[in-house]
């Protein structure tokens, strides 16, 4: 392949803030907060850190967060759209940075009031202002105003097609959900969830209840990365990029492509995971543990699929018996998840990736050489394999 990002990046911090219905502080509070723990996780100061790299829709410039925390000039910086499919895309960008050397240390950050503030389940029902109006126009006529309406259309096809129930959707939920009771950060600590709990929660839009939705929330998490010879010398023990990769399926659409010829697939990560896996050298059966973007529980089936854990079709029945538990075949979202941790537009997933690979989970497996992170699903999205420091 030539030149790839395989092992020539390392994240070395991670850092977060609380997670709430109701910060009662700023978004660039909130940025500069998680930016500065992470910063101080990996056992470095703020003049340190001569890059950063953020979502288009965080509302927190670089510059006011690098002012903020203390950092002192600044070689790179960038932003990347689309969304949650941004999660692993601003880890690319950083690698990207620091292997070429247009930065030693590079902070990703995202930080939202994503529940007392702009709250992005309203979709064009709501208040929200970038160009994804333009993509959700579309939809409008049709009634679909919301990200939870749009997931469900292709939700009820991929369940038509392969005979998924609810029931099993309820499996993704259920095992997140005992992951966030022993997890104190979670917004459902120590709140454990029954089939029932699931079957019987109100309908949002068929056939997604309430709890098969992510969370609202107010918060921010941040992460450090560096090349692996910084790395070695550092607080943390890193996590290294075995393979990184971002892309966009043909005919995209913003959150639902509905005109391809077959809308029961996620065909952009079908593109970054044949790039990830090639540039890891790696395949599923390589995984320990996985943190898979779960904005709703569904896409986390769809997931499974395009990453070859199983066969088009066969998700319903891989997470069953708890396979998606600390015990089970691939421990997945063991923080709890966007379903029941915080919904940090999936950073919070990328930090505890490397929580995996450093021993330090609430919910740690017994193996964890290597660990599946992805991003949103739907849009131009991203993926990794994390792995550990030889």
């Amino acid at each position: 392949m030539g030149t790839t990002l395989h092992n020539e990046a390392v994240i070395v911090g991670i850092g977060q803030t609380d997670f709430t219905k109701n910060s009662g502080r700023s978004e660039v509070q909130l940025a500069a907060e998680c930016t500065k723990a992470a910063i101080a996780d990996a056992g470095l100061e703020a003049s340190d850190i001569d890059g950063m790299t953020s979502f288009t829709l965080d509302t927190s410039d670089e510059t006011e967060v690098a002012r903020n925390v203390g950092c002192g000039d600044l070689t790179f910086f960038s932003r990347i759209g689309y969304g949650g499919g941004a999660a692993v895309g601003i880890v690319h960008q950083a690698a990207m940075a620091v292997a070429t050397g247009a930065a030693k240390y590079v902070v990703g950050f995202r930080a939202l009031n994503g529940r007392s503030g702009q709250r992005y389940s309203q979709g064009v029902s709501g208040n929200i202002v970038t160009s994804d109006l333009v993509h959700w126009g579309y939809y409008m006529p049709f009634g679909l105003l919301t990200p939870t309406s749009w997931v469900a259309m292709f939700t009820q096809r991929y369940m038509h097609q392969t005979g998924c129930k609810s029931t099993d959707l309820a499996e993704v939920c259920m095992a997140q959900r005992a992951h966030a009771v022993k997890n104190p950060n979670a917004f459902f600590y120590e709140r454990p969830m029954t089939l029932d709990d699931h079957q019987t929660s109100r309908m949002i839009c068929d056939p997604l209840r309430l709890y098969d939705c992510c969370q609202e929330t107010d918060g921010g998490c941040a992460f450090v990365i560096t090349t692996p010879e910084r790395a070695k010398d550092l607080a943390q023990p890193g996590a290294v990029i075995r393979g990184i990769a971002q892309g966009s399926g043909e005919d995209q659409e913003q959150m639902t492509s509905f005109y391809r010829g077959d809308i029961a697939r996620i065909y952009e990560m079908e593109v970054v995971a044949k790039q990830m896996w090639e540039v890891a050298g790696m395949s599923a059966r390589d995984i320990d543990a996985a943190i898979i973007y779960d904005a709703f529980s569904s896409i986390v089936l769809f997931q499974l699929e395009a990453f070859g854990f199983c066969e088009p079709g066969e998700a319903k029945d891989y997470v069953k018996d708890n396979a998606l538990g600390v015990g089970g075949r691939l421990p997945t979202n063991t923080h709890g998840g966007q379903l029941s941790e915080s919904y940090i537009h999936g950073i919070n997933g990328v930090n505890e990736g490397v929580r995996l690979i450093r021993g330090t989970s609430v919910n740690q497996p017994e193996k964890n050489d290597h660990v599946l992170v992805t991003a949103g699903v739907g849009v131009p999205t991203s993926a990794m394999v994390l792995g550990q420091m030889n």
